[in-house]
């Protein structure tokens, strides 16, 4: 008597054959190509504040004290570096970088979005190659 596994272990040996498909991108929607680019903004915006954190944190470990001493002997010791380069305005300055790269991604995402449905009407759209394995 045939139990039910045997009749799947039949059927998983029994190769189909691969379907190629071929499909044709002639749209891009702009809302889902903004709220991509926006959220791959935010990505990148987190990544910034942080390399700027960990820069700030391997320079001031390593190099701010020569460089201060260096500042120091141009400016008579009447100021020092560590005054304008300290972790408050090293993370304001990133701040700012980060939310200047959130707008211009975001933007560029609705503009490439756009661009290419503007061409599409032009080139009639990317054919892509889909298969089933």
């Amino acid at each position: 008597m045939s139990t039910v596994a045997d009749k799947l272990a039949k059927k998983s040996t029994h190769k189909t054959p691969a379907k190629q498909v071929r499909l044709r991108l002639v749209y891009i929607d702009f809302w889902s190509a903004v709220k991509l680019s926006f959220l791959v903004a935010v990505a990148l915006a987190i990544v910034t504040v942080v390399s700027y954190f960990l820069i700030y944190l391997v320079v001031s470990a390593t190099l701010l004290s020569k460089l201060d001493e260096f500042f120091t002997s141009f400016t008579d010791g009447g100021a020092t570096l560590s005054q304008y380069i300290g972790l408050p305005q090293v993370m304001a300055f990133a701040a700012i970088v980060a939310i200047l790269n959130l707008v211009v991604v975001t933007v560029l995402g609705a503009v490439m979005a756009g661009i290419y449905n503007l061409a599409v009407k032009v080139t009639g759209g990317l054919l892509v190659g889909f298969t089933s394995n």
